[in-house]
């Protein structure tokens, strides 16, 4: 659980970890699902405020300003698709795309938590299947759901 909320690893290598070391796949699923989810409220809520102060820091202020870029840069499905981009964004397990990346844009973007919250939580849970259909295979995941 703890794996699946830091930034860039979240439930994709946390699921990973647990087909790696054996784990059953659903308490894994649950666990990862949960991990990735604890951090999106505050990155909704707090996600200006924490770029702002890291843009004021010089030590920082290098990393507040590239956060934001990569997170604007991929706001235009959001954009275009609205609440279906999001969960679009977060479900495609791809490199850059999560749950974090999908609760700064909506931040940014000035989404509401009653908006931006269920649509990635829809995503994530996308993304935990279709990684954990990978990571344990298809066959044994889909036998398990049958």
């Amino acid at each position: 659980m703890g794996l699946s909320m830091v930034p860039v690893i979240e439930l994709r290598g946390s699921i990973f970890l647990g087909a790696g070391l054996g784990l059953p796949w659903v308490e894994t699923f649950v666990a990862a699902v949960i991990g990735n989810m604890i951090p999106v409220p505050f990155i909704i809520l707090l996600g200006r405020q924490i770029l702002k102060l890291l843009k004021k820091i010089p030590l920082t202020m290098k990393l507040g300003v590239w956060l934001e870029e990569k997170a604007l840069a991929k706001s235009d499905k959001i954009r275009k698709y609205s609440f279906w981009g999001l969960v679009l964004f977060v479900g495609i397990p791809l490199p850059g795309t999560g749950a974090w990346t999908g609760a700064l844009i909506a931040c940014l973007l000035r989404l509401r938590l009653n908006y931006a919250l269920p649509a990635i939580f829809i995503g994530v849970l996308a993304a935990g299947f279709i990684v954990s259909g990978v990571a344990y295979g298809f066959l044994g995941f889909l036998s398990f759901l049958a």
